[in-house]
């Protein structure tokens, strides 16, 4: 019997490439025996626990910000992905620790569409734990236990070494995706992606 092929995907819960690229690879799972690992990435480490504005962000004036959210909108659309115009980002370190602990719960995998959802749809600052403990809770895993990981940062070394191999892969932007030793950068359209899964040999589902 083959090894399944293993796809990691380096993301952050604040960009919405990666939020467009999960849609893509639930596809990729769907049509492919593989195994997809997630791999948390910094993409703006930095960010203020109360948020940063997107127009202090990128250094621009609100003309820019709607253009780039009309942009977001409408490949969103015809991904067929709910979104809301954003205003601000959020510094997303907890949200990241937590879903690393819900990993290693029964279906807690199902976390991470929630924290996209929390703040593509509902603007919602995920890096805010009563936030976070919302979203714990809509995935039925345990409030306190949650509670207690963010408290005592219990998956920070997690984090820390997603980071870590974000750097020492030389990953810069999100989403990338690797596997075998191969990699694309960007939110890949879904035949790119399917075209990289070919390439390592990932064996189709019948």
């Amino acid at each position: 019997m083959s090894e399944t092929i293993v796809l990691e995907v380096f993301t952050d819960y604040v960009c919405p490439w990666c939020y467009l690229g999960d849609n893509r690879v639930k596809q990729l799972k769907e049509n492919y025996n593989i195994e997809v690992r997630i791999v948390h990435f910094p993409l703006h480490p930095d960010t203020p626990q109360e948020g940063r504005t997107l127009q202090d962000m990128f250094g621009t004036g609100p003309e820019d910000i709607k253009a780039k959210n009309d942009h977001m909108q409408g490949l969103m659309d015809a991904e067929g992905l709910p979104y809301n115009t954003r205003s601000h980002t959020y510094n997303s370190r907890l949200a990241q620790e937590i879903g690393s602990w819900a990993e290693t719960q029964p279906v807690g995998n199902a976390i991470h569409d929630k924290f996209f959802e929390a703040y593509f749809v509902n603007n919602l600052n995920v890096g805010d734990v009563e936030v976070i403990i919302d979203v714990v809770k809509s995935v039925g895993l345990d409030e306190q236990e949650a509670r207690k990981v963010l408290e005592d940062r219990t998956f920070k070394d997690a984090i820390d070494a997603d980071w870590n191999k974000s750097h020492s892969y030389g990953v810069t932007g999100v989403p990338t995706f690797v596997s075998t030793g191969q990699g694309l950068v960007g939110a890949q359209p879904y035949e790119t992606l399917v075209q990289l899964m070919d390439e390592v040999g990932a064996k189709k589902r019948t």
